[in-house]
């Protein structure tokens, strides 16, 4: 019993280093880390430069002071105001990195020339020359 359990131990611990060792895993937690640092250089961009200028524009209001009280609760919509304009920007941001990587793939693929067809002449050529290699063997 206790062989067993020891075994099934060191047979997912092997499956789990496995799956560690692909590069799409490592590939991902790469682009997590990089994908946190680009969110976080985005939410400077909205709340200390854009927000503050839009703010000006219509009026001087700071869009993380704006909340409604409700009773007891405070409901800080201005913050959620932030959190639209900061998605939109980075799904504005990946939109353009995807079509642009798509734009590349497209590039590569037309590189690809596919090879020459052959003329039906050649292709009949072809096969009498391999029934007299077979016939000569």
């Amino acid at each position: 019993m206790k062989k067993e359990i020891k075994e099934k131990g060191k047979n997912f611990i092997h499956e789990f280093r496995e799956f560690i060792a692909r590069g799409s895993v490592i590939d991902l937690a790469v682009g997590v880390v990089i994908g946190s640092a680009f969110g976080k250089i985005v939410t400077s961009i909205v709340e200390d430069i854009l927000m503050p200028i839009i703010g000006i524009i219509i009026g001087g209001i700071n869009f993380n002071t704006l909340t409604i009280t409700v009773g007891d609760a405070t409901i800080r919509y201005g913050a959620f105001l932030n959190n639209v304009i900061d998605f939109l920007i980075i799904a504005f941001c990946i939109f353009v990195v995807v079509k642009l990587m798509n734009k590349m793939v497209r590039k590569e693929e037309k590189k690809k020339v596919e090879p020459p067809k052959k003329s039906d002449e050649v292709i009949l050529l072809e096969e009498i020359r391999d029934l007299l290699k077979k016939k000569t063997k």
